[in-house]
């Protein structure tokens, strides 16, 4: 969600930005299936973290009122990180969340039934491998034998691996501690790892509050999108309740990409995050849900061969057997 100061446009120009969301709806859903007849629900279960477009759309809560109007409520459960996300959608505890690159594939590595619904454009600046500000560590090369935190299976599982391909280190030529956010916080804090590979808004709060050093971010090395992914039950059996979820996600995109202030203050409430922590992230987001395309599957292919090729998953998979039936 990369954001800028340009101001929502007066009257004249609503009717354009109306049929834009509805072209980027419509996109999204043609990858969806075709309008069954959908079993009522009485509630929709989403699952977010502590950044991001989801995040906002909570903090705005135009999702419950379109919904309020089908007697249908909203759920939303907050995860640390992508991989516990995605577990919830696997068990059945949410229908819909959003996540990096790497978790989607470690889930389906591990059979999970899930369905990629749509994505958000890159965001390399977004993640970074940091350093404590007074460590000697000063290039990727020096990350040779140093103990690295990360998270595994999330996004930043894949920033690690391409750069550690580009310092020409492999990748067990370093002793990866994986941790989740806050645990790894700790460890780097007390010194215990030598770097720490993470993502916004935990980034911004190690560079904010710790005086972390930036290492490298992602930039030149990954993508870093965000993906929005369902149940396949969900999907298939609610293509109408999904559409919406694209429908309002793309409106408080094209929002938040307009009201940078407004977003750093929603950021803060919900996240509980120093408002110049949230500034710092928000400049670096990048807004605007698109449908999958045969490009991003490609992408996402690479990193699952990756993955595979250094045994981080347990056999290969074929991303596009996650896409919607009818977009394969």
């Amino acid at each position: 969600m990369s954001v800028n100061n340009e101001k929502t446009s007066h009257h004249p120009a609503r009717p354009a930005r109306r049929r834009s969301l509805g072209l980027i709806a419509a996109g999204l859903a043609a990858g969806l299936p075709g309008l069954v007849q959908a079993q009522p629900v009485s509630q929709v279960r989403i699952g977010y973290q502590k950044y991001g477009t989801l995040t906002l759309l909570k903090g705005r809560g135009t999702l419950e009122k379109r919904l309020a109007a089908q007697n249908i409520g909203v759920k939303w459960t907050e995860f640390p990180a992508g991989p516990v996300l995605l577990e919830g959608l696997n068990v059945g505890s949410i229908d819909f969340g959003t996540v990096g690159e790497a978790p989607p594939i470690f889930a389906q590595a591990a059979g999970a039934s899930l369905v990629y619904v749509g994505h958000e454009p890159p965001s390399p600046s977004s993640e970074a491998i940091v350093v404590p500000k007074d460590s000697p560590l000063r290039s990727l090369a020096d990350l040779r034998g140093k103990k690295v935190a990360l998270n595994k299976g999330s996004n930043v599982h894949f920033l690690l691996v391409r750069a550690l391909e580009k310092a020409g280190i492999p990748y067990n030529a370093i002793q990866p501690v994986y941790l989740p956010p806050a645990d790894a916080r700790a460890a780097f804090e007390r010194g215990s790892v030598d770097a720490w590979v993470i993502w916004d808004p935990f980034l911004a709060a190690a560079e904010q509050q710790l005086g972390a050093r930036v290492l490298v971010d992602g930039r030149g090395l990954v993508s870093n999108h965000q993906f929005y992914l369902a149940s396949r039950s969900f999907a298939e059996g609610q293509p109408g309740l999904t559409r919406i979820l694209i429908e309002e996600i793309a409106k408080v995109d094209e929002w938040g990409r307009a009201n940078p202030a407004e977003v750093a203050t929603i950021l803060s409430a919900q996240t509980g995050l120093a408002r110049n922590v949230v500034e710092l992230a928000a400049r670096r987001y990048a807004y605007g849900v698109k449908p999958m395309s045969d490009e991003v599957v490609r992408e996402q292919q690479r990193i699952a061969d990756a993955f595979h090729g250094l045994k981080l998953i347990p056999k290969p998979i074929a991303v596009k057997d996650a896409l919607p039936a009818s977009a394969r």
